[in-house]
């Protein structure tokens, strides 16, 4: 049995195929997931399990080095923006039109994880990145600038 992060296979499974740039959206209830996405459902009712959990437990899991949201959340959900900004901080963070989360964003995600969150504009996505210490820590192996700050 596994002892600690994420016990749904499913959801564990598609963390360990992600890689450097791919994006990972989590989303809430209502979110108009495409047919030909890779969902992983989550929700079991409403707001079980609530958006910041399946967030945070993702992030214990993999790098991210960008958040993107609609850009509706900093001004008319704050305190999920001011959550995002300290969960995720030292990650780049952008903002799209809603419409392009709903609909291009959601297409170009490697995962869609829908959750139970009746939560205004709580669609996120996750952009990965590579845990640059470990990753360029080899003895000769010279560091790009924009990954110094990182180590």
């Amino acid at each position: 049995m596994k002892r600690t992060g994420i016990l749904n296979a499913e959801l564990s499974a598609a963390l360990a195929t992600l890689g450097h740039t791919d994006l990972l959206l989590v989303v809430d209830a209502g979110f108009p997931v495409p047919r030909d996405a890779h969902r992983i459902d989550l929700a079991i009712a409403e707001n079980l399990p609530d958006l910041r959990t399946v967030l945070g437990l993702i992030a214990d899991e993999v790098v991210v080095e960008g958040v993107v949201r609609a850009d509706n959340v900093p001004t008319h959900n704050p305190r999920l923006d001011d959550w995002l900004l300290d969960r995720f901080a030292g990650a780049e963070f952008s903002t799209r039109p809603h419409a392009e989360v709903l609909g291009e964003l959601a297409r170009e995600a490697k995962v869609v994880v829908r959750t139970g969150a009746f939560e205004p504009w709580g669609n996120i996505g996750l952009y990965c990145g590579v845990d640059a210490p470990r990753w360029f820590g080899g003895d000769g192996v010279v560091v790009p600038e924009e990954y110094a700050s990182r180590i």
